[in-house]
């Protein structure tokens, strides 16, 4: 059940002990019940959209959008729970002949690590909040999940969670597999609580922090998956600005202005060898730009602070000065706002013009033919989800290699002649990157590899078969895909290489 309990002890246990019981069931119904939460997702939505427009002030085709998204993302995770290829099988059978000494029979597999806690986003209230993809790959791994909720969408997050936990349930998970509970203090709890085995975040980088230290504090530290601030450089070659100039302006005042440019991948700056060809095309795309809500009045505060620290700063020129207005019940109504610098004032004033704006306002920087713009990537964004590349037709030079070879290590996802807002869910998909972009580079939050957050390999040597985990039995009776390492293979290593 999804009914928040005040007593984390009992949260904890509950979810424990359906952890436990959801170990001895099969994958496809696993699968079938994670359908069922998705079909009854889009069975609701037109009770919930109109919670999630009054509760966050998004429109109603962007949340219509973005829970038809969270519905197959739940399905791609149950095909990948059918499919098997995640728990990377491992055989190798017992080999007298092996080159380094007689081999014992070894299989490996990853196995799900236990009861997992999630901290819901508030500018996704649906996707990454609490049916969101860090719940898919939770319940796809074959572990118990509790979802503290946002407070940005309290109504909104227990219809939610009684619409996935009765779908859950009723497809023959245990009760208790999906919990909710509410506030900080709860949330900080239940990270603390040792039959807690992983957390995963997905907000700003002082609470991710304070989370992850948290995480790694205990007695017995688990992994913790913070998703934080990023700002998402983009950089646009003299080529591709004599292309297309208009082209770029009028996408990006679309990427910074949509859904009030409170989104992870909003791209912050634009490094731009001549802002003038696109200061018209800014001014015409953003003039018809009509004001957004924010997503509650906390969150235009702190954007209003950050805009104004940004007009105030010596060497920033507003090309369009947005504007930010309050409605009756003190919520925060935007427009977009289009700076422009250079990368002097850039470095000189990096304390009032680097972190993130959680807003539509985007910083171009002006750049000259003598910059280095992979040795400004690397010392001003060291840690991003995405970088964005704008380059001409044809265009290859060995300065733009080099500039594509550095935002690869600086950046999860890297992308060319398109904006990084929007989030495709697929199997190749990155959403993570170095940080301060998140607190562990080795994973995604979007697309089938997220699942690999949530298990652990273990490795079984010389097991009886009746003792062996049923991907790692010769009959496979889940029928996953094994890799096996035959007798007598070992005398060919190198072969390859030769």
């Amino acid at each position: 059940m999804s009914t928040e309990n005040t007593d984390v002890d009992q949260i904890a246990q509950n979810a424990d002990r359906a952890f436990r019981e959801l170990s001895h069931i099969e994958p496809a119904v696993r699968a079938r019940a994670i359908v069922a939460a998705a079909d009854a997702l889009e069975a609701n939505a037109d009770a919930l959209v109109p919670i999630g427009m009054r509760e966050t002030g998004l429109a109603e085709a962007r949340l219509r959008g973005e829970l038809k998204r969270t519905a197959v993302q739940l399905r791609i995770f149950a095909d990948t729970v059918v499919d098997g290829s995640y728990l990377d099988v491992r055989i190798d059978a017992a080999d007298p002949d092996f080159a380094l000494g007689p081999r014992p029979d070894v299989r490996r597999y990853l196995q799900p690590v236990g009861p997992v806690l999630n901290f819901a986003a508030s500018n996704f209230p649906f996707a990454f909040s609490v049916a969101g993809g860090d719940t898919a790959a939770a319940l796809a791994s074959g572990c118990s999940l509790v979802v503290k909720t946002h407070s940005g969408h309290p109504e909104l997050s227990a219809e939610t969670a009684r619409v996935i936990s009765e779908a859950l349930v009723g497809a023959g998970l245990p009760e208790h597999v999906f919990q909710t509970i509410s506030g900080q203090q709860q949330g900080v709890d239940l990270l603390k609580h040792p039959l807690i085995a992983a957390g995963s975040f997905t907000g700003s980088t002082k609470i991710g922090r304070m989370l992850a230290d948290i995480a790694a504090a205990r007695p017995k530290p688990i992994p913790f998956y913070g998703e934080l601030g990023s700002v998402n450089p983009v950089f646009v070659t003299e080529q591709a600005l004599a292309e297309r100039a208009d082209e770029i302006a009028a996408g990006l005042v679309t990427s910074v202005g949509g859904s009030a440019g409170q989104l992870c991948t909003k791209p912050g700056f634009v490094f731009v060898p001549d802002a003038a060809p696109l200061e018209q095309g800014i001014a015409t795309a953003a003039s018809g730009a009509e004001p957004h809500r924010m997503l509650n009045p906390r969150i235009a505060d702190g954007y209003a602070d950050r805009r104004d620290e940004i007009l105030a700063t010596d060497g920033v020129r507003a090309i369009v000065e947005g504007t930010v207005s309050r409605d009756a019940d003190g919520q925060g109504w935007v427009t977009p706002t289009i700076v422009v610098t250079d990368p002097a004032t850039l470095a000189a004033q990096r304390d009032r013009l680097l972190d993130e704006s959680f807003g539509p306002l985007t910083v171009l920087v002006q750049y000259s033919a003598r910059d280095d713009l992979g040795a400004i990537a690397e010392e001003l964004f060291p840690g991003n989800l995405t970088a964005t590349v704008h380059h001409g037709d044809g265009e290859a030079s060995d300065a733009l290699r080099d500039l594509v070879a550095v935002l690869s290590e600086t950046a999860g996802r890297v992308l060319f002649n398109g904006w990084p807002t929007g989030v495709a869910v697929t199997p190749a998909m990155q959403h993570g990157g170095p940080w301060p972009a998140t607190t562990n580079d080795s994973n995604t939050s979007v697309g089938t590899a997220a699942i690999t957050r949530f298990v652990r390999p273990v490795a079984y040597q010389n097991a009886p078969p009746a003792l062996l985990p049923e991907p790692l039995q010769d009959a496979n009776p889940w029928n996953v895909p094994q890799r096996h390492a035959a007798a007598g293979e070992s005398a060919h290593w190198g072969d390859a290489a030769r």
